[in-house]
């Protein structure tokens, strides 16, 4: 028997892969939570197997959520489970120790097939994040088998600030900084998401549900 957790901020989609895996006597679905920290302390007393893990959880997001389940829990294996195909979430996730990349939207056939590969210590990628990631990245040299460079907290604090729409001198004054400096926040952080516009910052923003 495989005991599973889906993290993700929609009851439906718990609801929705229950449905998917009633007729399956090897696996089960054993809590739901809603958010990243309610995950972690589920864990605390919930045995579990495997983690379907979504990018968009609010307040502890699945990505901060994955490299903290690396640290405290790693015999647990994670697969990540998002409608996000972007290669920035694809490879934080498996950067940060997912075990593989499952999109949102699959048949059942792959979803099983998924979790199998898996729990058997292999990695399942879903075609739509694989072709993502075959692609590589247009504006910033950042590999799978490269360093991984994350964000700051100051950067992310940039970036939530102009999802909020405000501009460089208001952030300069909100953060005690230069409107120079916001600009040399901006222009990094653009860089090392791979995104060539504010608009792709505040999606970003969105996505991960920091706004």
């Amino acid at each position: 028997m495989t005991r599973i957790i889906v993290a993700d901020a929609l009851d439906v989609v718990a609801d929705g892969l229950r449905y998917r895996l009633a007729d399956r006597s090897d696996l089960e679905i054993v809590a739901h939570a809603a958010t990243g920290t309610e995950l972690l302390d589920q864990l605390m007393y919930i045995e579990a197997d495997l983690i379907l893990l979504d990018v968009s959880l609010p307040g502890k997001d699945g990505i901060d959520t994955m490299r903290t389940l690396h640290r405290r829990f790693p015999g647990i294996r994670v697969l990540a489970y998002s409608a996000l195909v972007a290669i920035e979430y694809v490879n934080s996730m498996l950067i940060e120790g997912a075990d593989g990349y499952l999109v949102k939207g699959g048949d059942k056939e792959e979803l099983i097939e998924a979790i199998r590969t898996t729990m058997a210590g292999g990695c399942h990628i879903s075609p739509a994040a694989r072709e993502s990631v075959s692609k590589g990245y247009a504006y910033c040299d950042k590999r799978m088998d490269g360093e991984y460079i994350g964000l700051s907290q100051r950067e992310r604090e940039v970036i939530v600030l102009i999802a909020q729409e405000r501009t460089n001198e208001e952030i300069g004054e909100i953060m005690h900084i230069s409107p120079d400096t916001v600009k040399t926040h901006r222009k990094r952080v653009m860089t090392k998401l791979n995104v060539r516009t504010s608009a792709g910052l505040v999606k970003y923003a969105h996505d991960r549900r920091w706004v």
